[in-house]
């Protein structure tokens, strides 16, 4: 049976192939807006896959909680579940998410991937018809969606272990579409100025270099040329045996052990009112890591055979120190029960 982190993943993945498949289709004038729909819902199940991946697959996790209010107007010490129209359990928004790993879990995001995710918002959110306008336009919303595609494809390597190389991602480049590549002048509105100019600022990130895992923006330049000269670099999809591997077990070792140091001394600080990172929780640390059950070391890029190894943690770990240090009270009304997907 399916954890519900990898439910969610499952999920993020059909989105984010359907977004690009929107994409790339031949004749579709609202591509750029459904791509930044699609791609957005994709990395919204995406980072809540993660924190459940995290927190031991705990639905309280991703819920959005709020105080009420009594009958004299104050607001409630106690939280509740926050509920949609339908009476379900809301659970957190992007940014939230990313907020909560970052800030809660302690799990190390590159900047570069929140400003992409806030520029490609932007896009969504202004729902400015692109098609029919200047090439400046499809270009700016182009690399913003490209760099998605790239850093959604590497953080779930990273995170899951699961490699999409075998449905050949990619964003169709401009250079392969039709039509003249001069147009006549059109005048931008103020509202696509003012767009243009925040896309603009988002991509000129210092630092944000094409080698780099994340980005806030890509360009993809593409030069076709026939040629017999055997100097040429060839290159093919290949399935020989003396290609990079990449082993399926590794999503199995990213499930079953997702924690790194950093995130697992952030779910000790905010599980334990005592906890301090100093010799005796090294020592009780290290004496644990001896067990397979809690602690196994494994390559930190699996898709890279001669990346460096690093230790990573199960969530059965945290309980272990349970005997050792004081629980901190639980702040009213957050769940800590295993919840399953409503």
């Amino acid at each position: 049976m399916k954890s519900k982190a990898r439910h969610l993943l499952d999920n993020s993945t059909e989105a984010m192939l359907a977004a690009i498949e929107i994409y790339n289709k031949p004749s579709f004038e609202y591509r750029d807006e459904t791509f930044a729909i699609l791609a957005l819902n994709a990395w919204e199940l995406l980072l809540k896959a993660r924190i459940l991946q995290i927190d031991g697959n705990r639905l309280a996790a991703i819920l959005e909680y709020e105080r009420r209010r009594r009958a004299d107007g104050s607001a409630s010490q106690m939280l509740y579940r926050k509920q949609n129209r339908a009476g379900n359990s809301l659970t957190v928004g992007l940014f939230r998410a990313y907020d909560r790993l970052v800030n809660d879990y302690g799990d190390k995001i590159d900047p570069a991937i929140r400003a992409n995710l806030e520029a490609l918002s932007e896009i969504r959110d202004n729902a400015i018809h692109f098609f029919n306008r200047p090439v400046d336009m499809a270009i700016a919303v182009h690399e913003i969606a490209t760099a998605s595609v790239k850093n959604y494809v590497n953080s779930v390597r990273q995170w899951f272990g699961v490699d999409l190389a075998r449905y050949r991602i990619f964003l169709m480049p401009l250079a392969f579409f039709a039509g003249p590549m001069t147009v006549e002048g059109i005048n931008f509105n103020a509202q696509e100025r003012q767009m243009l100019s925040y896309l603009a600022n988002k991509r000129d990130v210092e630092g944000d270099e094409p080698d780099r895992d994340f980005n806030v923006a890509l360009r993809v330049e593409v030069k076709l040329k026939r040629s017999k000269d055997p100097a040429g670099t060839p290159f093919t999809i290949s399935n020989a045996p003396d290609a990079i591997a990449v082993t399926l077990d590794e999503e199995d070792i990213r499930e079953r052990w997702p924690l790194d140091y950093d995130i697992l001394n952030a779910r000790l600080k905010k599980r334990y009112a005592d906890f301090k990172v100093n010799a005796k929780y090294h020592s009780l640390r290290k004496a644990l890591e001896r067990d397979s059950r809690f602690c196994r070391e494994r390559l930190l890029d699996p898709g890279n055979p001669k990346s460096a190894k690093k230790k990573f943690y199960s969530a059965a770990i945290v309980r272990e120190f349970d005997s050792r240090y004081d629980r901190a009270k639980p702040e009213a009304g957050m769940g800590t029960e295993s919840e399953s997907l409503r």
